[in-house]
């Protein structure tokens, strides 16, 4: 690994040495895909990373492409000594509850899923569920924290495989390529086809007018 990689992922290791300073040894990762996408859950990875933990490229998932994603996805799911649950709340959830509380949802049943209870955790964003540990929020976490980066790619693989999956009962969505995302290929296709049970019946534009 070059030198300039190792010091990246260095600087991303930052808030769990300073947890494990404080004695905290568990450190959970959290973060979650699919909040803006007008069709499928949200889903929510919980990782935990053993010191020393290094994977080159994690980063957040957004800023890596699907190739890079797979392979980390699939080194970090192969490796016995890391810890990761995975969470998600149903579309129905999502119309329920609105999106922020069945987002908060898929956290807690992330951390659920551990097989080893965390006792830190580091969730992505500006706001906290209610957990049973000590939690705080790091805003851009899945840049700057390598637990939190682990989680996102563990979320977004996990819930694209769904969408991809989907794809095959519903088709003329085009679900495979945008995951459920408001692009013109799926508004074109909502306006000819109308909602199918994976749509979130509060968002806009599904909500509105337009389609239904």
């Amino acid at each position: 690994m070059r030198r300039k990689e190792r010091a990246r992922l260095e600087a991303m290791s930052v808030s769990e040495k300073r947890l494990r300073e404080r004695g905290f040894v568990r450190i959970a990762g959290v973060d979650e895909a699919g909040r803006g996408p007008l069709a499928g859950p949200v889903v929510a990875a919980a990782c935990i990373l053993p010191e020393g933990a290094v994977f080159q490229d994690l980063n957040d998932s957004k800023q890596l492409n699907p190739v890079q994603r797979e392979r980390l996805f699939g080194q970090i799911t192969a490796c016995p000594n890391i810890l990761f649950g995975i969470g998600r709340a149903s579309v129905e959830e999502i119309d329920r509850h609105n999106i922020l509380q069945a987002t908060f949802l898929a956290m807690q049943r992330a951390v659920d899923a551990l097989s080893t209870a965390p006792d830190y955790l580091l969730i992505d964003g500006n706001q906290l569920p209610v957990f049973r540990v000590a939690a705080e929020a790091i805003v851009e976490g899945d840049a700057k924290s390598i637990s939190i980066a682990a989680a996102s790619i563990l979320a977004k693989v996990t819930r694209d495989r769904l969408m991809v999956a989907w794809d095959g009962s519903w088709p003329q969505y085009g679900f495979g390529q945008h995951k459920g995302y408001g692009t013109k290929q799926h508004l074109e296709a909502l306006r000819q086809f109308g909602p199918c049970p994976l749509h979130r019946k509060t968002f806009a534009p599904v909500r509105s007018g337009l389609i239904l």
